[in-house]
């Protein structure tokens, strides 16, 4: 008889279990491409068959095995009968050859594999796009269609990258291993750019209807904790984990009950998750006890739990905070943390101080509707209504979320009922 639950067990496994699949089939084959291959052919099987025959005790062993007797079977139809295929057939012989899928795995491989695959699929050499989506797909285990749904893109242009990144991987001959030490500190921040892009569309859609997708930034928090628990020694992986934790701490009182943006002022801070928060200083603690000083994303783990720690927006320590961000904007210069440290500057000295750190910033970010935001912000606050009215006018026209603009948009009609208030 159909076993009804086969199919969910099977997406069950492979969410938790894919990252391990792939990269020990990377390891077998020593070819990326070809491992990822393997692993949703044994998937697909697994859908096939699980339903039919019921779900095996090993799960992950079970996909493990068919995905390496599918790589034997390609090389006999290669007639490659070479050391390769000798090394995968004493290796599954090893293994067990049970049609349960019994093998055991070693947990210190595996993690060397996970590691591995991250930083393969992380690999410089690939598009910042071709990266995410990669990494998605073999370490997240998400599939083509979750990806582009993600990120509002077709799932052809999805699979095309995917495609276009594994040919990549191999014409660069780029080898399935962790980079030895001298390479590991640039790769790795790769590696943590990578899920940071991730958490950040997760976090603040830039377009769509919703202002956060849950499930994509839930994912990078999920592979920030994979890296951590592999290299837990790494002050920027522990600064990383502490940022996504603390920033999604807020989530719940982001939201207002229609899903519109609630703004930190009037966020109900009972409602933010104090477990994240909890999570999020021991994280940065471990970065700040390496000793070798905060990272870029450490630093600003430590300015969201400023925000942590404060009751209320009026007692958060501010020139902390401006302090925290002139030394990120040192570390890493970006137009982006120049801005975020004129609202801290507005916060902390009012908003005349922070007028010329924005203006200063007029060519920086000419695509994006923050500049023109933060200044309407500001200047409405100083009570210049004219200008404030135009440059929100020019956020709204740049934004791209729907939740966003509706903000904005409400933000102009209250400057023109306040003009129509005050008219003679």
């Amino acid at each position: 008889m159909a076993d009804p639950t086969g199919r969910e067990a099977v997406a069950a496994v492979w969410r938790i279990e894919s990252a391990r699949i792939v990269g020990a089939l990377a390891r077998y084959t020593g070819d990326f491409g070809l491992a990822e291959d393997l692993a949703q052919e044994a998937l697909a099987e697994a859908l096939v068959t699980w339903p039919r025959d019921g779900v095996p005790r090993n799960r992950a062993g079970w996909l493990l095995t068919v995905g390496r007797r599918r790589a034997i079977d390609l090389y006999r139809r290669r007639s490659a009968l070479d050391d390769r295929y000798a090394a995968l057939a004493h290796d599954l012989d090893e293994g067990g050859d049970a049609p349960d899928g019994d093998i055991l795995w070693d947990p210190d491989r595996i993690d060397d594999d996970v590691l591995a695959l991250m930083f393969t699929s992380c690999h410089p050499v690939l598009s910042r796009e071709a990266r995410v989506a990669l990494t998605l797909r073999v370490v997240g285990g998400l599939t083509s269609d979750e990806i582009a749904q993600a990120f509002l893109v077709p799932t052809a242009t999805v699979q095309a990258r995917i495609t276009r990144a594994k040919k990549t991987l191999g014409a660069a001959r780029v080898p399935f291993e962790v980079p030895p030490a001298a390479e590991r500190a640039e790769r790795l921040g790769s590696v943590l750019s990578v899920i940071y892009l991730i958490f950040t569309e997760g976090s603040s859609a830039s377009s769509g209807g919703a202002l956060i997708r849950l499930d994509l930034a839930s994912e990078a928090q999920r592979l920030a904790r994979v890296l951590a628990r592999l290299v837990p020694d790494e002050p920027e992986v522990n600064g990383l984990l502490a940022l996504l934790e603390l920033t999604a701490a807020r989530f719940p009182a982001r939201i207002g009950p229609g899903g519109e943006p609630v703004l930190l002022e009037h966020q109900d801070r009972r409602r933010w998750d104090r477990p994240a928060i909890v999570r999020g200083r021991a994280a940065l603690d471990r970065a700040r006890r390496a000793g070798r000083g905060l990272g870029a994303f450490g630093l600003q783990a430590a300015i969201a739990e400023c925000h942590a720690l404060a009751p209320s927006v009026g007692a958060t320590d501010w020139e902390r905070i401006v302090l925290i961000y002139e030394a990120l904007g040192r570390l890493a210069p970006s137009p982006v943390v120049e801005l975020n440290r004129a609202v801290a500057v507005s916060m902390a000295r009012g908003p005349a101080a922070a007028l010329p750190i924005v203006d200063g910033l007029s060519d920086a970010l000419p695509s994006s509707h923050l500049l023109p935001s933060v200044r309407g912000e500001l200047l409405t606050r100083l009570g210049r209504t004219g200008e404030a009215r135009a440059e929100l006018v020019r956020a709204v026209g740049l934004c791209g979320n729907d939740r966003e603009r509706t903000l904005l948009e409400k933000k102009i009609a209250a400057l023109d009922q306040d003009v129509r208030a005050t008219a003679p």
